[in-house]
């Protein structure tokens, strides 16, 4: 009796040392966690590939003197002719910026041929490499350039576009978290429909997040991890939606445990023995899709492969350790008022999707061929993408910055209002100048800051920002000087196209990287090679469905004026890892139900009616998460999360339910091959009747 008591109270202790561990890493971890905001890079050029042109030129211009020159454009416009009084407000106004801020040369008027635009060229050193400076600078500008009685002053350029950018960006993060919180909330008050119990999985999941955080930090300080607005708001969506998935799986399969087991302890030990292998591949497909991105060339994916694998490794320790303990503490008045006693007998209700998988394996070929077809029509959709995402195109509210661009299109149409910045070796850079002047397409081209051997050589196409034409004279700067002269050619549109060069390489490398890591995953968990196969092409064409119907959405409803050059990979990692997760639930609740015995259809269809009102219950909190990214003014991470959400929505209630469940009726015992269950059926345990959901 001395032993069981003992035993006991190790087991009533075990649950508050968990808890008082958790509490003494949040102490630790909360300074750190806050600074996470202010290790974010959201410059353009923090995306780009180490190896690229532009890059190369924005690390010399941070050696120049006085470091990375912030350049703005004001922009004067009135329509039908600016005035004489307009004229003299826009000197007295330039004049005034002069006096106030140090600039690298006095701004010289640039008047439109219609003189309704007038156009002042503004650069500033001063503000060195530092976000807040620059910014600072940028809104000092702001304030003294004003317009009025039909006169407006817009102030865009580079330096203009980087500070909206960073604004939008610096906004997101709590936005974010706070919309997500509430989307999860009102969800899971939903499904538990307990005035309690939702609190638990969400404080759990929030202390993941804030752990993340922490982790992301370290990474940044510690490897130099580069850590992005984008990144940084995918890792809280990652952490809240994941975590989610995991509390709710955990939390069905403890509430069956309950009735079986009169300590809450003991059904907590069962409940995790169930569901943890499942949960643990799960996480483990999603952190190894992640860390695939290490091996992009793109700066801003290659960091967020770390930065959201830690995300899925918190939600993941969180929901194994603190959920339970939380949960324990609590007992089974946390259920109330649907409290599972123990020895009871859940009521017997009709479950919707034993309904469906019952219709779906009356004629499991039809239904498999019609739901091949129904996803491979919407994958046609690809094909009415918009182009590539311009700069100016990419926020969903006009800034002031994209304003001006737009004015000075409009009002210089035979010269760019955004230049080209060429670095040349100061030996040779009088002749890259002379040959930069005779490029196809060159406006005007002039020498600027010289230092550390290199000469910055500033260059204005003839075409518009962004523009076909514009590119033509990118490559023929590049084919004329690079080989030659050694220069490098970079600058805003530069580096958009280096962007979208690097997206492309990435895609052939990181893919299949992610196919072959999610495969292996897939095999060790399930031991078979047919059931990993069908899950990964279930996933792959819920991902060309989901991007075709974005598609069909993106522009004619939408109105975007593009297809942001990131979305095909990071769409394809997320749906890839997560789409699998469900893929999981089912597939090893089907093995159990194997190994006890069950004919495949039998095994089939107990699995789905057991597991899939979780996965639903999973499937549309994780795909509420992700559509939060549209609620936020930036196309790219709109069109991100939709695509992630309306291919999670497909794979839950069409390829789960109906695809991989009649896949699995067809296949029968050849599912399981090359492995034992193929061959004959395993008696391990007799088949119980588990709790349906």
């Amino acid at each position: 009796m001395g032993a069981a008591r003992t035993r006991t109270g190790g087991r009533r202790a075990v649950p508050w040392v968990v808890l008082g561990l958790w509490l003494a890493a949040l102490v630790l971890a909360g300074p750190f966690a806050g600074k996470f905001g202010d290790v974010q890079q959201n410059r353009s050029v923090d995306y780009l590939p180490d190896s690229a042109d532009s890059t190369q030129v924005a690390r010399v211009q941070d050696e120049l003197p006085g470091g990375q020159a912030t350049d703005l454009v004001l922009v004067y416009h009135r329509e039908g002719g600016l005035t004489a009084a307009d004229r003299h407000k826009a000197g007295a106004q330039v004049a005034e910026i002069g006096a106030k801020y140090r600039l690298t040369g006095t701004p010289k008027a640039v008047p439109s041929r219609d003189g309704a635009t007038l156009m002042y060229p503004v650069s500033s050193t001063t503000p060195g490499q530092d976000d807040k400076a620059r910014n600072a600078f940028v809104d000092g500008v702001r304030d003294i350039a004003n317009g009025g009685a039909g006169l407006s002053a817009e102030v865009g350029g580079p330096g203009g576009l980087n500070t909206d950018m960073s604004k939008v960006f610096g906004s997101v993060d709590g936005t974010l978290l706070y919309a997500t919180l509430g989307v999860v909330t009102a969800l899971l008050i939903l499904i538990y429909r307990s005035p309690f119990l939702w609190l638990v999985p969400l404080a759990s999941a929030g202390v993941a997040a804030g752990m993340a955080m922490a982790a992301a930090y370290g990474l940044h300080e510690g490897f130099g991890v580069t850590i992005t607005g984008q990144s940084g708001g995918v890792m809280t969506v990652l952490v809240l939606g994941a975590g989610t998935d995991y509390a709710l799986l955990l939390i069905s399969r403890y509430r069956e445990e309950l009735r079986r087991h009169e300590r809450p302890y003991d059904a907590m030990r069962a409940a995790l023995k169930g569901c943890g292998p499942a949960v643990l591949a799960s996480s483990g497909t999603v952190a190894a899709g992640l860390l695939c991105l290490l091996a992009a060339d793109l700066n801003s994916s290659r960091g967020m492969g770390p930065v959201g694998m830690v995300g899925v490794l918190a939600a993941l320790v969180a929901m194994l350790t603190l959920l339970p303990a939380l949960l324990v503490l609590l007992g089974r008045r946390v259920f109330w008022p649907m409290i599972p006693a123990f020895g009871s007998t859940p009521k017997v209700r009709r479950s919707l999707f034993a309904a469906m998988g019952s219709s779906a394996t009356r004629r499991p070929a039809a239904v498999l061929t019609l739901g091949a077809v129904v996803l491979g029509a919407l994958a046609l959709g690809v094909l009415n993408l918009p182009g590539t995402l311009k700069q100016e195109d990419s926020f969903t509210e006009k800034p002031e910055s994209i304003s001006a661009t737009q004015t000075l299109a409009r009002a210089y149409p035979g010269r760019s209002s955004q230049p080209i910045t060429v670095i040349a070796p100061t030996g040779t850079a009088d002749a890259v100048l002379a040959k930069a002047r005779t490029t196809d397409g060159v406006a005007q081209a002039a020498s600027g800051r010289s230092g550390s051997g290199w000469t910055e050589i500033t260059v204005f196409a003839t075409a518009a920002p962004e523009s076909p034409g514009e590119t033509r004279t990118i490559e023929a700067l590049r084919a004329g000087l690079d080989d030659t002269y050694g220069t490098y050619v970079g600058g805003p549109s530069a580096q958009q196209l280096d962007l979208a060069d690097s997206q492309t390489r990435d895609r052939e490398v990181v893919v299949p990287l992610v196919l072959a890591a999610v495969f292996v995953i897939l095999v060790g968990l399930l031991r078979s090679l047919v059931a990993p196969l069908m899950l990964l092409v279930a996933v792959v064409a819920v991902w060309g469905a989901a991007l075709g119907i974005g598609g069909l959405v993106f522009g004619p409803v939408l109105g975007f004026g593009g297809t942001d050059s990131g979305l095909g990979l990071l769409s394809f990692v997320f749906l890839v890892a997560l789409g699998v997760d469900y893929g999981i639930f089912l597939m090893h609740r089907m093995r159990e139900e194997s190994l006890a015995g069950a004919e495949p259809q039998t095994a089939a269809l107990t699995a789905l009616r057991t597991t899939g009102g979780v996965i639903a219950s999973a499937g549309v909190v994780l795909a509420a998460t992700f559509a939060v990214l549209t609620t936020l003014p930036l196309v790219g991470l709109v069109e991100l999360g939709f695509v992630i959400a309306v291919g999670v929505l497909l794979d839950t209630f069409l390829v789960r339910t109906y695809l991989v469940t009649t896949a699995s009726v067809l296949l029968g015992r050849k599912v399981w091959w090359p492995g034992r269950l193929s061959r004959e059926p395993e008696r391990v345990r007799a088949p119980r009747q588990p709790e349906p959901v």
